[in-house]
């Protein structure tokens, strides 16, 4: 990877980089495509970054679908796929971490507490390997996409971090591995996540306190959503991930959602901007 990296450097060619773990949908792809709009070469990797999960979370279970996603990839004319092995990733005896404060305190953070050391250290590392001009990620992951651009600035390293919009599929349902394991009733009402979410925003613009927007979501949640258990909801600084009480006097905020339908866990979240 570095051989073929140091080439295109060699040419003045810019590189984009996409990671992931694989089990890629539309969200990934279009965030490729913005890497083959804007960049010279592409690479995706895909690893299933075993120190982001925890000791009952689903790594064994994470769908891997290598062939499927290699043909897709080919597709879109992808330049580089990097499949890394853990024994690569983490030499034997390996024993440095990376972590980003602050943001990592709350939500995810709380909920998943070694969770995003281990996406800090996985990021670290692939950007060590690929060192690209542009990375993407997508919106979807908003706590994740602060971390990543904390992480890059106060490394001073070399790469800007470009935000995909989050893509949804036809009932609004922000695309996820995950949603493959949704059953029909699952499916059906986790579409109420992504219709709350927005009519929150639209209150918020309107002048509405979140207070009584978060309310009235959580209440229509509780009647038509009655199999969902929220992890949190709540408005947020998009840099910072402190929570935010109020949107008053603010030019944008992030409102973000985590719930559970069964055994999977879904996220979801909403930038509110004032044009």
């Amino acid at each position: 990877m570095r051989a073929a990296i140091a080439a295109l450097r060699s040419q003045e060619k810019t590189v984009g980089f996409v990671p992931t773990m694989g089990a890629l949908h539309e969200g990934h792809l279009s965030l490729v495509d913005l890497s083959k709009k804007n960049t010279d070469a592409t690479v995706v990797s895909i690893f299933v970054n075993p120190t982001q999960f925890g000791p009952n979370e689903d790594f064994a279970k994470y769908p891997r679908t290598l062939e499927e996603d290699a043909r897709m990839l080919v597709e879109k004319d992808v330049e580089f796929l990097f499949l890394p092995t853990a024994s690569e990733m983490y030499p034997d005896g390996a024993s440095t971490a990376v972590h980003v404060s602050g943001i990592t305190s709350e939500f995810e953070g709380a909920i998943r507490p070694d969770h995003f050391d281990g996406v800090a250290t996985v990021v670290t590392i692939l950007f060590n390997i690929v060192q690209p001009h542009f990375t993407y990620f997508g919106q979807k992951d908003a706590q994740q996409v602060a971390v990543v651009k904390r992480l890059v600035k106060d490394l001073h390293l070399p790469i800007e971090v470009v935000v995909g919009d989050t893509i949804r599929e036809s009932g609004k349902l922000a695309m996820s591995s995950r949603n493959r394991y949704l059953s029909d009733e699952q499916r059906g009402q986790s579409q109420l996540l992504s219709e709350v979410l927005f009519l929150i925003r639209d209150s918020l613009l309107k002048g509405t306190s979140f207070a009584f927007a978060k309310s009235e979501a959580l209440g229509r949640l509780s009647k038509e959503a009655p199999i969902a258990q929220i992890d949190y909801l709540d408005l947020v600084d998009p840099e910072t991930f402190q929570k935010l009480t109020s949107f008053e006097g603010r030019d944008s905020g992030t409102v973000v959602l985590a719930a559970r339908f069964g055994n999977t866990r879904l996220l979801d979240n909403i930038l509110v901007k004032r044009t």
